[in-house]
């Protein structure tokens, strides 16, 4: 019971850290719209390649929400470093919190952020596209999201608290990012790449979870890509959070 109301306490401490500012998430929603607004009718123009009847916006707006997981669990380790520098850190060290409460609280909070901000990438897709996915995919896919992005902010988590500054964070994180994200067929599915580049996203794990989250909007549930995707998903984000919570515990030692 402790560690829950510690993770509790730490949850909503942060969350109110971020209603009180919500330039970041805003900030965090605004990119996925442009790419949407802007990179849709691209993705229309070519839609006949994915095959016949496909929905352009059943191809795109799923995968930019995996974008969101990506990136906004991935960077959340600059918050770290700035509660590092303001001596958040040390004055929670000192306290009788489990050190594992103090991370879980922190990725629950970035899971809900992701999760909102998903719902908004999906409402302005349905009202300015008329995009309709299959109510229990979309459910399904923020799911998926939430997991993603638990191991990813785990994992950033701790690189914050190992880097200590921005300027070291973001060059491991831009180096990592860009790379996963043009490989995760985000933009495109690979399926319309050349054969060797299809075999090299098939080595990054987030190219399944996109054609997982795809298939979700569809209502394709019983499906190679779902049932490959999800576990894929799972497991990596497993091994990212044991990663991250290793590296956090040793950090706040």
């Amino acid at each position: 019971m402790t560690f829950l109301r510690d993770t509790g306490l730490i949850f909503w401490s942060q969350l109110r850290s971020n209603l009180r500012n919500p330039l970041w998430v805003i900030i965090g929603v605004m990119q996925p719209i442009i790419y949407l607004v802007l990179f849709g009718p691209l993705v229309k123009g070519v839609s006949g390649s994915f095959g016949p009847g496909a929905d352009p916006w059943k191809i795109l707006t799923p995968a930019l929400v995996i974008q969101i997981g990506l990136f906004g669990a991935l960077f959340v380790g600059f918050g770290i470093v700035a509660e590092l520098r303001a001596g958040v850190i040390e004055r929670q060290r000192v306290t009788p919190a489990a050190r594992g409460a103090l991370l879980l609280g922190r990725v629950l909070k970035d899971m809900t952020v992701l999760v909102v901000q998903a719902l908004v990438l999906v409402a302005v897709a349905a009202a300015a596209f008329g995009l309709r996915p299959d109510p229990l995919g979309l459910v399904l896919s923020l799911l998926l999201i939430a997991v993603m992005g638990a191991g990813l902010a785990a994992a950033s988590y701790a690189l914050g608290l190992w880097a200590r500054s921005e300027d070291t964070l973001a060059s491991l994180l831009n180096s990592v990012s860009v790379p996963v994200m043009l490989l995760s067929g985000i933009l495109l599915p690979m399926t319309v790449g050349p054969k060797w580049l299809q075999d090299i996203a098939k080595i990054n794990p987030y190219s399944h979870t996109v054609d997982a989250a795809r298939a979700l909007f569809r209502g394709d549930f019983a499906t190679h890509d779902v049932y490959v995707g999800t576990a894929v998903t799972l497991v990596f984000s497993l091994i990212l959070m044991a990663i991250g919570a290793r590296g956090f515990a040793r950090e706040n030692a």
